[in-house]
């Protein structure tokens, strides 16, 4: 069973693990809101050590950099190749091969641009209020998010690919207890308070129906680009709502 950590931990992160790989790739997406979890926890002690200084600027842009540093950008290419792919091609052919290449073309610099501006801006305001448990947060929920796209939705290409040993034996198993974990994980960190839990994996939830109900009408399905996207992206949304949060504006609404 820890193969499948050790295989989560080598695919998700550029950290050196010990140890053998899962024999079934799928076996690893049980771990992987761990995983995540260890993601944030390194994520938030590069905030705390800008926030040492007192210099909150820095923190966000520690936060930032290390977490693309720490995936090897695994899932800001992902975000691009989908940018490109996506709005650069017509057909789902089209769009297929685009993001099989390597060279980030004007929607996917764009995307990469825009997506991780908004996520500084995001940090900066969690780092101002110390709200490292919602930093850590949005590291779990997007890495749960890959798990139920990958258990719930085909994979696109008939030719194979980099995540197809994750995705065709991911099924309801992996999704109840990804899903579960993940939850857990995202009340311990909010030192299970209720509502902005709850506010948090909703925008985790309308990301990732988003980004599966695009891939499904784009290409009919999802492939390893797709999931990194989807972690970028879930990620950017659970620290919008944070920083909401702690703004007041819900309840401002109320």
């Amino acid at each position: 069973m820890l193969s499948g950590l050790v295989t989560a931990l080598r695919t998700l992160t550029a950290l050196p693990v010990p140890g053998r790989d899962a024999e079934r790739f799928s076996s690893s997406l049980y771990w992987f809101p761990v995983v995540g979890l260890v993601i944030g926890g390194i994520v938030v002690l590069l905030a705390r050590a800008g926030m040492g200084v007192g210099w909150p600027e820095l923190a966000a842009v520690l936060a930032l950099l290390g977490g693309l540093i720490l995936t090897r950008g695994l899932h800001a290419d992902g975000l691009a190749d989908l940018a490109d792919g996506f709005f650069g091609g017509r057909t789902r052919e089209a769009a297929l091969r685009i993001m099989k290449d390597p060279n980030v073309g004007s929607f996917g610099s764009l995307a990469l641009i825009g997506v991780m501006l908004f996520k500084w801006i995001c940090l900066l305001e969690l780092a101002r209020a110390e709200a490292y448990g919602m930093i850590a947060a949005g590291a779990v929920l997007s890495r749960t998010a890959q798990v139920l796209l990958a258990a719930r939705m085909p994979y696109a290409r008939s030719d194979g690919g980099t995540a197809m040993a994750f995705v065709e034996d991911a099924g309801w198993p992996h999704l109840l207890v990804a899903s579960i974990s993940g939850v857990v994980l995202l009340f311990v960190l909010l030192d299970w308070q209720l509502a902005p839990s709850l506010i948090l994996l909703f925008g985790s939830v309308v990301a990732l129906f988003f980004v599966g109900w695009l891939s499904h009408r784009k290409i009919g399905g999802i492939t390893g680009d797709v999931l990194g996207a989807c972690s970028e992206l879930v990620e950017a949304a659970v620290w919008l709502l944070a920083a909401l949060w702690l703004k007041g504006l819900f309840w401002a609404i109320a």
